[in-house]
């Protein structure tokens, strides 16, 4: 699966004009399907940048509160119809009225304004970490993320999640045309891989959103930085669940919006 595609495009330079070349990343529907008790039902169709589809559909569900754990996925699997298939480890199918979304999830918007705070405090407990971040290794995260964006290297035109330990060290990156599918597709490659996320920072490229501050909080990450601004809700739920939000965070500066005690000024 390609992650970026050549196209012809006209060149403009001054008065001139040419004929070129350009890179630009791949967008592409994903169907999300689960399964469970031998039934199988689509719960979503998202647009995203091919590759990591696994780690996108676990990272997905455990956002939305679909499973809580690793042991409650049987497998997913990967078709070459553009699906991916997630098997439930119970025999009981969720109630899905609270689930399906059976229109397509644009790259952009997520699952916007879906879940209010006061639902997802019925699924979700606040964070606890005793981690503690120097103000140093913040400042640089943005170019250790950027320096690991391979696609975005080349088009220009990719979002990134990463996740840092608490001495700033990367774990992980993934990208995508889309940021929630970005962190989705992080957070889903830590659940596969067993990695436990309650002492990691994740940088985020562009704003931090309600949306990406919920899947957060869903996986236990204390530490939340974006190179961009939160929203008031971000901020509130930040507040809300106990974690730390940061924003702006470049050019060795940042705000931080909730969680200030596990910042350690330099």
């Amino acid at each position: 699966m390609s992650r970026s595609t050549e196209v012809s495009i006209h060149a403009l330079e001054g008065g001139a004009v040419r004929a070129a070349r350009d890179t630009v990343a791949v967008e592409e529907p994903l169907e999300l399907r689960l399964r469970a008790g031998g039934e199988t039902r689509t719960l979503a169709i998202t647009m995203r940048t091919p590759g990591n589809d696994l780690e996108l559909a676990a990272g997905f569900a455990l956002g939305e509160g679909i499973i809580r754990a690793r042991a409650d996925l049987a497998e997913i699997v990967g078709c070459d119809d553009g699906s991916v298939t997630i098997a439930l480890a119970s025999a009981t199918m969720p109630q899905t009225a609270a689930f399906e979304r059976r229109f397509t999830v644009t790259s952009a918007c997520g699952v916007c304004g879906r879940t209010e705070l006061q639902t997802l405090a019925e699924r979700i407990a606040p964070v606890r970490s005793e981690l503690r971040v120097d103000a140093d290794v913040l400042y640089a995260l943005p170019d250790r993320m950027r320096a690991a964006q391979r696609v975005f290297e080349r088009t220009g035109g990719l979002h990134a999640a990463a996740a840092f330990d608490g001495g700033g060290a990367l774990l992980a990156v993934r990208e995508d045309v889309g940021r929630h599918n970005a962190l989705d597709k992080l957070v889903g490659w830590a659940l596969m891989e067993g990695r436990d996320l309650s002492a990691a920072i994740v940088l985020v490229s562009g704003r931090a959103s309600y949306e990406l501050a919920q899947k957060a909080a869903a996986a236990r990450i204390p530490v939340l930085c974006s190179v961009s601004a939160p929203s008031s809700l971000a901020i509130e739920l930040a507040r809300t669940f106990g974690l730390t939000l940061v924003g702006f965070l470049r050019d060795r500066r940042a705000n931080v919006y909730a969680g200030a005690e596990r910042i350690v000024a330099s």
